[in-house]
């Protein structure tokens, strides 16, 4: 029973790399579900930990590794095909300093899995964050990216088509959520260890906002779920 949590952290790994061969192949919708799985399986290994009481040193240096695969790795490499792909199907005639600028951009994903693992790392380190996190927290990073990949296949937004093939764009915001990940922006944990409002306020305005959003706009709110969460957490620190 011990050895359940790591199991189940062994298929996060898992389905962070069918993500990537996924990815791989062009299919970046199944690959997106496949890091909606390993969030799944991420939530799972820590719940089982605390349902049968399996904590170890091995388990949580295991947890890390996958999360730098599935949360790090994987959605980097999304956005690598997002804007590789995009320049195939512009295809204009590129001079020297614009080819130039064309390969930072189009490598530019490099930096994503690179600050997961210095985000997991000082995690791993970092008593303060067991109630709440400084700087965006992994799985917070692959929703941005994968939320913006599925809400562009499944909604009939332009905006969202336009950005996720926008190398700019994507190599911007790439950037952006790679830095957030090694700030030290507080930002609330969604782990509840009570139903009280009370001392949850700024999880259940997250929820609600959340909520609204899929209620209003559909499945393009997808990409709004990242925002909401740096509203929420700014928002609960008045209460």
């Amino acid at each position: 029973m011990r050895h359940i949590p790591n199991l189940i952290t062994c298929l996060n790994l898992a389905a962070g790399f069918f993500s990537i061969v996924f990815a791989a192949n062009g299919d970046l919708v199944t690959s997106s579900w496949f890091i909606v799985a390993a969030m799944i399986l991420d939530f799972l290994d820590g719940f089982s930990a605390r349902l049968l009481k399996a904590y170890s040193e091995i388990g949580k240096e295991l947890d890390s590794l996958a999360d730098v695969v599935s949360f790090g790795v994987a959605p980097g490499f999304i956005i690598y095909r997002l804007i590789s792909g995009s320049y195939q199907n512009i295809v204009p005639y590129f001079s020297g300093f614009e080819n130039a600028l064309i390969v930072v951009i189009t490598f530019s994903p490099v930096i994503m899995p690179v600050c997961a693992a210095l985000r997991l790392a000082i995690f791993n380190l970092d008593s303060t964050q067991s109630t709440s996190f400084k700087g965006l927290p992994t799985p917070a990073n692959a929703i941005a990216v994968i939320s913006l990949v599925i809400a562009a296949n499944y909604s009939d937004i332009p905006l969202l088509t336009s950005l996720s093939t926008s190398p700019v764009f994507l190599g911007v915001y790439t950037l952006v959520l790679s830095i957030l990940m090694v700030t030290r922006i507080p930002l609330i944990s969604l782990k509840i260890k009570s139903p009280s409002i009370k001392g949850n306020e700024g999880r259940y305005i997250l929820a609600g906002l959340v909520i609204i959003s899929f209620l209003v706009l559909g499945i393009a709110a997808a990409p709004l779920i990242i925002p909401l969460y740096f509203i929420s957490s700014f928002v609960s620190r008045f209460f």
